[in-house]
């Protein structure tokens, strides 16, 4: 339907009518618990906790979703009440959707070689909210997440499906702004080095380690003592997302070799010196960045206050 969406008690009612709904059922994981996706995920992660290796090894409990995410492809166990649902916001004007945020329970650790199987049920529909994204409703699942048929976990998945707010297009509306970066005692030194053009890494005087992003304490040996090393700024593309959507203004062009505010790259960057940090990956389209990809750190000023490490392509 064109024009405003359509909002009004009936509206709401047909949608809360869904509620207690399945959403999937009867799902099958394409794979049992297995050492490699483990593998995988610890080093993504970065998390070298002894219980996930070895003959007696678990999966670690925040991959509970991994075991019974579809890939790119429909499920089949999806139902017809779920597909409704979201066909019903779409066409009443609310077609944009984000994730907004998860919620999981572990009832039980996850081994290599369970067999997964799960099911999921339209929790709630919330109330028409209004958001700086625009205004639309939360749709929640449940999700039940077996191991044998012994019940494992429970997954609750929420998502916004809104209808965008329309921004004003005045010639003297104020510039949005970046993001400002979370500064906190235990960080402040990081960002103290990034004002004067350095990435600066943690390192752990008890056993050497080196640490990012920082922390009050040596994750090894456990150690509070620490000081600093300069990053080299060298490093590759360790993996990446593309954003594309919603479009922030506040990140122009000029960073992402783009014709508009998006969509842009955001990089996992491995350092030379072996740790991992988040930034942007610029002055190379989006479409062109690469895993192995190698860059080099440079220091962008984006406003009078703000500073940003950021990443661009090494040319041979």
């Amino acid at each position: 339907m064109n024009g405003e969406p359509e909002v009004h008690e009936e509206f709401e009612a047909r949608l809360k009518a869904y509620e207690g709904r399945p959403a999937a059922a009867t799902g099958v994981g394409r794979d049992p618990v297995n050492e490699p996706m483990i593998r995988h995920w610890c080093e993504a992660m970065g998390d070298t906790n002894p219980a996930y290796t070895g003959p007696d090894a678990i999966a670690p409990p925040t991959m509970l979703q991994a075991w019974t995410m579809a890939g790119l492809s429909r499920r089949p166990e999806r139902t017809a009440a779920y597909d409704e649902l979201l066909g019903l916001l779409d066409e009443s004007g609310h077609d944009a959707v984000v994730a907004t945020d998860c919620e999981q329970e572990y009832l039980r650790p996850l081994r290599p070689g369970d067999d997964i199987t799960f099911d999921s049920v339209i929790e709630s529909v919330s109330g028409r909210k209004t958001t700086k994204l625009g205004t639309g409703y939360f749709v929640t699942t449940r999700t039940d997440i077996r191991a044998g048929g012994e019940l494992a976990g429970t997954h609750r998945f929420r998502i916004l499906k809104y209808a965008p707010a329309r921004r004003p297009k005045a010639s003297n509306a104020p510039k949005e702004r970046r993001p400002r970066p979370v500064v906190n005692r235990d960080n402040a030194g990081f960002w103290e080095g990034v004002a004067r053009h350095e990435l600066l890494i943690q390192r752990c005087t008890g056993c050497g380690t080196l640490r990012f992003p920082w922390l009050p304490g040596c994750n090894g040996c456990g150690s509070l003592e620490w000081d600093t090393v300069e990053a080299s700024g060298e490093g590759t593309v360790y993996s990446y997302v593309v954003m594309h959507h919603p479009p922030f203004p506040a990140f122009t062009a000029s960073d992402h070799a783009a014709a508009a505010a998006g969509p842009f790259a955001v990089g996992l960057i491995e350092l030379a010196e072996g740790v991992r940090i988040i930034s942007n990956v610029v002055g190379v389209p989006y479409d062109k960045v690469r895993v192995g990809m190698p860059v080099r750190l440079c220091f962008r000023q984006y406003d009078d206050e703000l500073v940003l490490p950021v990443f661009q392509e090494v040319t041979r």
